[in-house]
């Protein structure tokens, strides 16, 4: 519990609300009735889904596991490779057709996103598809007939797929030619040694099919992804002097490594210190490799994830460290970049940033479900992927750590809680913000510290501040609102900042720590590996705090209301001082908060007195009886500033 509620806690016994004796004042603005009528959540509770926020009795969920080997040849960047999708569709539904994404066609010039963004600034030709087949329950194979529409292809079925339980593997043949350095999640781009290859998105993925709408085919414009999960075993076949990193785990070291580098990651496994595996000094040494001409294949596993990807150069510097887990259990943390990025100010920390922030989350939330966490170095400068992050290659110190920091917490938000990042940003950026705010208090005593004062915040003041201006600007769009809808301009202020501001108003103000944290804990375990819904977010959190939060997700995440809380008088009761004081508050805006009224006497004594969100249910002003025996100098609401209040010039009244 925060120190304002420990206040609170200390003085409850002097307080009285009294009844409002004073007429309301406010104006109209504000209507309890709107506020606080029943709130209406975006999707149904059901069978599937329960009113407590969790999956129902009848929660299904199909599940995608792929094979998938490709070779890059970095001469040409050409991509080539072939993949068998085991299928399983859970649903009550027989399914007919079958739907992928192809998100590299999203780098074509008549690609429907060209049209909604300038976003890319050069094109390539997307897929090439080679071939789809369908083998069936028994091993038969046959072809048959896909339709490529944008980033979406439909593979039309010979006999519909059975409902509940029915299996098939799709066998695809594809390539396409590495996108240049632009595209924001993946690029190739060069380094002193050799290019630095980023490849995600590279395979053709399963569409989601879910009880909300069916088959999820929002084409791939700009935002970011909705995956099913499974298992993954992939091989990655490059020229002998480059080095790979993927997704999961490497699972033949002994074909791919030196001997020394082999005893170098066994080291590193067993080490809180960074441990080097390839050095800068070996990097231009032919040595470091175990031949010398031909290609070598790299062959990764990854359980129970909805993608990966992969980066892979020749000019990698590779290290690493343990990363200590919950119940005694580790894992491993890399970072792969080139040599112009290392040092102690730069990259040569990047580990030790993953290791913490990693050992952090886990701790705090949900422990780390993989057995390596990677940093990769380029110029897709902040993007994630199950187990694999690509981070800006020039970041140093601050903002090396926050981008780290941020993009490794991705795997919570939405790797873990596999939420729809293409519908709901808020649930991906907006939460992994918000726990980024609190691994920056605690990383090395607050190197870095506090990251609530605004990397996502329009300005670097309050962030309470600022997120009043946000608030205050007509054509900001609200938190629910298709991703791709929202402007650049607001992609941040609204999907990140807002999103996060959310969830600290919700534990710091509005429920506190001792309940929130439990709550939010339960979240992420119950819908690991699942798909949430906002409503699902919105049930489980009122049933397991024990709050209504309806006004909250109303004003918050349907609208973006506005907060105006005023001191609008304050007079000793009676005339007497040593009877106590009269405080009138009131709610001039749309937005309600419960809120900290801070009373200062004339002996510069402090008491705090907790004014709870229940005193607008039914009126717009309010009078709040507060025992004393002293002279009053002032008395102010929201006094450390906390709440997003719109007009601060009216939370303070002095007493004449």
């Amino acid at each position: 519990m925060n120190n304002l509620t420990l206040t609170l806690a200390a003085t409850f016994a002097a307080l009285s609300l009294a009844p409002a004796f004073a007429a309301d004042t406010a104006p109209a603005r504000f209507d309890p009735a709107q506020t606080f009528a029943p709130y209406s959540y975006p999707q149904p509770a059901n069978a599937y889904r329960s009113a407590s926020g969790k999956p129902g009795p009848m929660y299904w969920q199909n599940r995608a596991d792929y094979r998938i080997k490709a070779t890059l040849d970095p001469a040409t960047r050409l991509l080539s490779g072939s993949e068998v999708i085991s299928y399983t569709n859970h649903s009550p539904d027989a399914l007919d057709v079958l739907w992928l994404q192809l998100d590299q066609n999203r780098y074509r010039k008549d690609a429907r996103g060209a049209f909604t963004s300038t976003f890319p600034t050069e094109f390539t030709d997307g897929y090439r598809i080679s071939s789809v087949e369908v083998e069936d329950a028994h091993g038969r194979t046959q072809p048959v007939k896909w339709i490529v529409s944008d980033t979406r292809m439909q593979v039309q079925l010979p006999t519909a797929l059975k409902a509940q339980d029915g299996q098939l593997k799709l066998h695809i043949a594809w390539s396409f030619t590495v996108p240049g350095e632009f595209g924001g999640r993946m690029d190739v781009n060069p380094s002193k040694n050799g290019e630095i290859f980023e490849i995600a998105q590279w395979y053709p993925r399963m569409a989601v099919y879910d009880d909300l709408r069916g088959w999820d085919t929002a084409p791939y414009l700009n935002s970011e992804f909705y995956l099913e999960y499974g298992d993954f075993d992939y091989a990655i076949t490059v020229p002998w002097d480059m080095i790979v990193a993927g997704s999961g785990e490497l699972l033949n070291p002994q074909d791919v490594l030196t001997r020394t580098e082999q005893q170098r990651l066994e080291q590193a496994r067993r080490s809180d210190k960074t441990v080097m595996i390839r050095s800068a000094d070996e990097v231009t040494q032919p040595s470091s490799r175990p031949k010398q001409s031909g290609t070598l294949t790299w062959h990764f596993a990854m359980h129970d994830t909805r993608d990966v990807a992969f980066g892979a150069s020749k000019a990698f510097v590779w290290d690493a460290a343990r990363i200590n887990l919950p119940a005694g259990k580790s894992a491993l943390a890399m970072s792969v970049y080139p040599a112009e990025s290392g040092g102690d100010a730069a990259w040569g920390r990047a580990t030790e940033y993953l290791k913490a922030s990693t050992e952090y989350f886990s701790k705090q939330w949900y422990p780390y479900p993989w057995p390596v966490a990677i940093n990769e170095a380029g110029t897709a400068g902040g993007m994630e992927y199950p187990g694999i992050t690509f981070d800006h290659k020039l970041a140093k110190g601050r903002s090396l750590h926050m981008v780290i920091a941020h993009e490794i917490g991705h795997i919570w938000f939405p790797m873990i809680v596999g939420s729809n990042e293409r519908r709901d940003a808020w649930m991906d950026e907006g939460f992994n913000t918000f726990i980024d705010v609190y691994e920056a208090d605690a990383f090395n005593h607050g190197e870095y510290a506090p990251k609530r004062d605004g990397e996502y915040a329009p300005g670097k003041g309050n962030p309470a501040d600022e997120i009043a201006k946000v608030l205050q600007d007509q054509d900001a769009p609200p938190l629910l609102l298709g991703a791709d809808m929202v402007p650049e301009k607001y992609r941040h202020p609204i999907s990140y900042f807002k999103g996060a501001f959310g969830l600290v108003l919700l534990r710091e103000q509005i429920i506190g720590p001792e309940r929130f944290d439990p709550a939010f804990r339960r979240y992420i375990a119950t819908w690991a590996y699942k798909h949430p819904s906002p409503s699902d977010f919105f049930r489980f959190m009122e049933s397991e705090t024990g709050e209504d939060l309806g006004w909250f997700w109303r004003g918050w995440f349907d609208h973006n209301w506005q907060l105006d809380l005023a001191v609008q008088k304050a007079a000793y009761t009676d005339g007497d001082y040593r009877k106590g004081v009269d405080v009138t508050v009131a709610n001039l805006d749309q937005l309600v908060m419960p809120a900290t009224l801070q009373l200062v006497y004339d002996d510069d004594s402090k008491q705090d007195v907790r004014v709870p969100v229940e005193t607008w249910q039914q009126h717009r002003s309010y009078v709040v009886h507060v025992d004393g025996t002293r002279k009053l100098k002032s008395v102010t609401i929201d006094p450390v500033r906390a709440l997003p209040d719109g007009n601060r010039g009216n939370n303070s009244f002095a007493m004449p």
